[in-house]
């Protein structure tokens, strides 16, 4: 019994850990790429926060569209200022993939 508890405790705190990186991952690849030196989780900088663009897309299944406006760049979604296009070799399509899921669970 003792052992049983031990090893169910020892999943849990494992479960635990494995999932404190995966919130990680998403806001370390939108560091590398450069995307918070204009955005934030909350308030506006250059470019609308987080909760902005989550609260616009709100229960729409938008994550292939907003993958290839961050691709490609553009303006006109928040306002005037542009945002530019960020390639592969600045994010992969994973971790883009993985961004904006969270930014659009924000």
């Amino acid at each position: 019994m003792k052992t049983q508890l031990t090893f169910a405790l020892g999943l849990a705190v494992a479960a635990f850990g494995a999932s404190a990186p995966a919130q990680a991952a998403p806001e370390a690849a939108m560091e590398k790429a450069g995307c918070l030196a204009c955005h934030t989780k909350d308030k506006k900088m250059v470019g609308p926060a987080f909760k902005e663009i989550a609260a616009k897309y709100k229960g729409q299944d938008v994550v292939p569209t907003l993958m290839q406006k961050v691709r490609t760049g553009g303006k006109g979604s928040f306002g005037p200022i542009p945002m530019a296009p960020n390639p592969p070799e600045k994010i992969n399509d994973a971790d883009l993939k993985e961004a904006v899921e969270y930014i659009l669970k924000s």
